[in-house]
Formats: structure tokens, C-alpha cells, sequence
């Protein structure tokens, strides 16, 4: 049985309840965990012991939260105050957790579903958004990951060119992987300034899986990132951060030999709405 996992976000109390809940045993079951193992939650370190110990029982994707680790930890980003990296960041094998971390795949497919943490730009297929993943994986793995980090961060730019090239290119690749939630119905342009709920949004932006002629359109697409959404659970989409970490459920779905499945367990709040 392969199970896709929502954001855990240090939260590995929940995550034991849930693989308790699923019945997991690494011997015959598999899982995939749609980014953001680390930040916010009290447990990041667990975590990713906890992730690492299932050997090849389990895929992690990078989220948003893990690139920031790896940020903070090359001096490229200062720490918020609402980080919980303190533990990573101490450890004496915080070399090792870093270089594990930078092994992990930005998207990759399982059992027929395209998984990314955040989304897909409208104008990629799955097979270029894998490709575009895997050159910016290049890079985190390759020897020039200190003189990379600090180039991807911005906004800019904001559409999408199959011209783009270099830090433009890549940072555009992480923005739609790891960030991306709404678009420009028109043009595609990401937008980052709502993080609200789909409903929440003004006229001419649109979540990145509803925007028009959507190159993926006929790919299944599963998700995290997006907690203000909760449960998208479609024939084509699963949307899977269902807010462990402010106090929400931890969510898994099983998802091969054609039968769906969705397992839930509650979380202790570990942040504010503000934190």
C-alpha cells in the first residue's frame, strides 16, 4: 500500500499517530510525504529521524520550510522568530541532516500521481514540470549550493518563459514547486500576495489548479503547501496540508491498485494563527 502524506511541519507526534492509525509496516507499505518535514512544529529533528529510519519505505519532497532550513543553516537567511530549526541546526550531525535534505526530490511521480509540495505552473506538463525539478535538484546536490541559495529568493520572475535561464529560471522553478498558490487567470503570472483560502480571491486570480487551457490538465496532481484550502480530495487532485500544525489533522491517502482511501488524525495546536 503507498500512502501520500500531508505537511508534518516538526509535528511527529501526529505522524506516529497516523502511521499507528494506517497500520504502516515498512516491509510491505510505502509512503511519499508532499514537503514541509521541518519549522513550526516542536519535533523537526523527530522528524526527520522518523522519515530517514523508513529507508526506502518512504519519499520526501522539500517544501518551502525545508529550503528555508537549508538557507538558514548556509547563512544565506536570517531565523524568524516562529522557527524551530534550533535542534537541526545543534546537532552534531546537523552536516549529515543537511546533506540528506538536499538529496530530496522536488516532484517526482508515484503510482500515476504527479507529487509537488506546492503546485504546477499552468503552462507545464508533468513530464517538464519533472524535468524542470531535476535541474533545480542539480544544483542543491551539486557543489555550488552556497553560491545558489541566495538566489532563490524573490518573486520575479513572475511568468513563465521556456527562454528563461540561469537564477531567473531556477527561482522561478522553486516559487511554482514549493510557494506557488494563486495565478493570473489571463497570463498565468504567480501572485503571492493571498495566501487566504480559494474562495478569498479577487477577481482575475485564480488557484494555480483551476486556471484556464491548464497544461496538466489531464495528469493526476497531489499537494500539500495550501492549509487555508483543507481536504481537495478529486478524481484528478488531492490537496493533503490539512493544517497539522495549527491545530488541524494530518492527513494521509492510499492511492495504489485503484482504491482511494483517506486516514486523518487531529493535531495539538503546535502554532498560532499569527505564529
Amino acid at each position: 500500500m503507498h500512502y501520500l502524506i500531508g505537511d508534518l511541519q516538526g509535528c511527529c507526534d501526529a505522524f506516529e499517530r497516523l502511521l499507528a492509525e494506517i497500520g504502516f509496516s515498512p516491509s510491505r507499505d510505502s509512503l511519499t510525504v508532499l514537503g514541509d518535514l521541518v519549522n513550526r512544529g516542536p519535533q523537526s529533528l523527530a522528524v526527520l529521524k522518523r522519515v530517514r529510519g523508513l529507508g526506502s519505505a518512504a519519499d520526501a519532497l522539500l517544501g518551502n520550510h525545508d529550503l528555508h532550513l537549508l538557507a538558514v543553516a548556509h547563512g544565506v537567511r536570517p531565523t524568524h522568530a516562529s522557527d524551530t530549526l534550533g535542534e537541526i541546526l545543534d546537532s552534531p550531525e546537523r552536516d549529515a541532516w543537511l546533506e540528506w535534505l538536499c538529496a530530496r526530490p522536488l516532484a517526482l511521480e508515484r503510482h500515476g500521481w504527479l507529487c509537488v509540495h506546492a503546485g504546477v505552473n499552468p503552462a507545464w506538463t508533468s513530464f517538464q514540470t519533472l524535468a524542470l525539478a531535476a535541474e533545480v535538484e542539480a544544483l542543491l546536490r551539486g557543489p555550488d549550493l552556497a553560491t545558489f541559495l541566495p538566489q532563490m529568493y524573490g518573486n520575479e520572475p513572475a511568468r513563465w518563459s521556456d527562454a528563461l535561464q540561469g537564477a531567473a529560471r531556477w527561482r522561478h522553478v522553486i516559487n511554482v514547486l514549493t510557494r506557488i498558490r494563486f495565478v493570473h487567470a489571463e497570463d498565468g503570472a504567480l501572485d503571492f500576495k493571498l495566501k487566504e483560502s480559494a474562495a478569498a480571491a479577487p477577481p482575475g486570480l485564480v488557484p494555480w489548479f483551476e486556471a484556464p487551457h491548464r497544461a496538466s490538465a489531464n495528469s493526476r496532481i497531489a499537494f500539500g503547501h495550501w492549509s487555508t484550502l483543507g481536504l481537495i480530495n478529486r478524481a484528478d487532485l488531492l490537496a493533503l496540508d490539512t493544517g497539522c500544525v495549527w491545530g488541524g489533522s494530518l492527513t494521509a491517502v492510499r492511492v495504489d491498485g485503484g482504491r482511494r482511501e483517506v486516514v486523518q488524525v487531529r493535531c495539538e495546536q503546535a502554532r498560532s494563527a499569527t505564529g
